[in-house]
């Protein structure tokens, strides 16, 4: 007997409704939060000097890469110089005298009071050198760290002042990425929770790292929080300022899943039809969790191998024979399902 897509038969009379069915299977359900967040140098700065005089050398490259305490720039010392060579001079000379009269005086040949005084010009010379050593040292601008510099924004001859834009370093060996997590994700977000991010620049490439801080702070405007997560950065491919696609796994579990098209949801009632064996469809209320594209993670009143109704189960109701139209697929094993919560900005 041919039946139309109504149910009915040629000769006007109703019978089973044709529907499609799947079975409920089991899946491995990835909770996740969605955000797009920010990178940032682990260490930036802007490097000056610390004193006013002529740049004498520049010793990088734009875009260089620097250990820490390279030296970067050397500033004008030649009166500097003079006055440690004739510090160094002084010294040695002070500290000779000092000698002599120690030698003296452990023979009993010249008094205390001298040697003491002899003890002092000498503490006063070293304590001269060291003061004119710092001097130098303050026209030398050193990098503070290992990072990466930026554009030159001097050149030999430039009259150096502390507000002198020297160059930029970063350290971009670690990236810290902040994000935004609306505040209703409080209550599952901890430092330590592992992220995946991703580049438009490298969309091939996942980045992983973890969750450092939350922040203190609700912002009052968009009720979200702060969220900066490390990212470790040895190939240098992160660079601040790029905008990274961010996902936060906050749950892992194994749950039945089905097809949401299964699903009817009416007057804050939630239910599916099961086809039973003897060809008639059952009405069937279920607990719903996390939802994926289109499928939907059932918590409660089915189990693994039910056959649910997909297609079709706008015609039935409890009781309905039905007649299923196609095959029922196969069952996914091992599968994963990534189930998303949320996606803020």
């Amino acid at each position: 007997m041919a039946l139309n897509q109504s149910g009915q038969t040629a000769g006007g009379f109703r019978g089973p409704a044709l529907v499609v069915a799947e079975a409920v299977r089991r899946e491995q359900v990835v909770d996740t939060i969605e955000a797009l967040g920010t990178a940032h140098a682990n260490e930036s700065v802007i490097l000056t000097a610390k004193v006013t005089d002529i740049v004498s050398s520049v010793n990088f490259e734009d875009g260089d890469y620097v250990e820490g305490g390279k030296i970067l720039v050397v500033q004008a010392s030649e009166e500097q110089t003079a006055l440690l060579a004739e510090a160094r001079a002084n010294l040695e000379e002070t500290q000779s005298q000092l000698r002599r009269l120690q030698d003296l005086g452990a023979k009993n040949l010249v008094p205390d009071s001298e040697i003491d005084t002899a003890t002092s010009h000498a503490n006063a010379a070293h304590a001269r050198l060291d003061s004119i050593t710092a001097r130098l040292e303050e026209r030398l601008v050193r990098a503070p760290y290992s990072g990466i510099l930026g554009f030159r924004q001097v050149s030999p001859g430039t009259l150096l002042t502390n507000n002198t834009p020297i160059t930029t370093l970063d350290d971009i060996s670690v990236i810290k990425l902040d994000f935004s997590v609306p505040e209703l994700h409080l209550n599952v977000l901890q430092p330590g929770f592992s992220i995946l991010a991703q580049s438009q620049s490298f969309p091939e490439r996942q980045f992983t790292g973890e969750i450092r801080t939350i922040g203190s702070r609700i912002d009052p405007v968009t009720r979200a929080v702060t969220v900066r997560a490390i990212i470790p950065n040895t190939e240098r491919l992160l660079r601040p300022g790029m905008l990274l696609t961010v996902t936060i796994v906050t749950d892992e579990r194994s749950s039945l899943v089905i097809s949401e098209s299964a699903v009817t949801q009416i007057a804050g009632e939630t239910y599916v039809f099961i086809a039973g064996d003897d060809a008639v469809a059952r009405k069937q209320p279920v607990v719903i969790g996390a939802r994926r594209f289109e499928y939907i993670e059932v918590v409660d009143g089915l189990k693994e191998g039910d056959l649910v109704i997909t297609e079709g189960a706008f015609k039935l109701r409890d009781g309905t024979p039905f007649k299923l139209q196609d095959p029922v697929p196969a069952s996914r094993d091992g599968g994963e399902t990534n189930m998303k919560q949320s996606q803020s900005s």
